[in-house]
């Protein structure tokens, strides 16, 4: 599995673990909405800056964005 697709399974199951939208999370993050999206389909790679700060929104440690699902 692709670290994209990692990332995207594991930012999609916290928000909405948080109920958070898309829109509410991109503007806490500071992120814009059509970047947010493009990262939770895994089409595009996150900084660690952009996952330190959806880490941040989301009350998670950043590493948690990058574990693979199950472990």
């Amino acid at each position: 599995m692709d670290l994209r697709d990692v990332l995207a399974i594991n930012l999609r199951r916290l928000r909405h673990a948080k109920e958070l939208s898309q829109d509410d999370l991109a503007y806490e993050a500071e992120v814009s909405r059509s970047y947010l999206s493009q990262i939770e389909k895994g089409k595009y790679y996150a900084s660690l800056k952009i996952i330190e700060k959806l880490a941040g929104v989301l009350e998670v440690e950043a590493w948690e964005l990058l574990k693979l699902p199950g472990e």
